[in-house]
């Protein structure tokens, strides 16, 4: 797993049931195609964010295939509607692979 892969995302503390929240993620990562080398002149390894999923106790809230010419750090804003308290559960997936995974609770107001 790449050191430099940090996940970061915001969920609203709670949500009223059947409300939309907005999420927000992002994760650092310096995105290496495998195409640049390094000071030795040898190529540095691919390691790419390749898909990222969001689920609310386990159900699928979002699932993003991700190409090569994504920027550096993607970041992602969607909208999930919250039927009940839980967790969301964020996953990036690497293509050298590596997964990175961060959770939230959120409660019902």
């Amino acid at each position: 797993m790449a050191d430099d892969a940090k996940p970061r995302v915001k969920v609203p503390k709670s949500a009223k049931a059947g409300e939309t929240v907005t999420i927000k993620a992002l994760i650092s990562h310096k995105m290496e195609s495998g195409q640049r080398k390094d000071a030795d002149g040898s190529l540095i390894p691919r390691s790419i964010i390749n898909r990222f999923t969001c689920e609310l106790n386990g159900a699928n809230v979002v699932d993003v295939a991700i190409d090569p010419a994504v920027s550096t750090n993607p970041y992602f804003e969607f909208d999930a509607k919250v039927d009940a308290a839980g967790e969301f559960k964020f996953t990036w997936y690497d293509d050298d692979g590596s997964v990175y995974e961060d959770t939230k609770p959120i409660e019902l107001s």
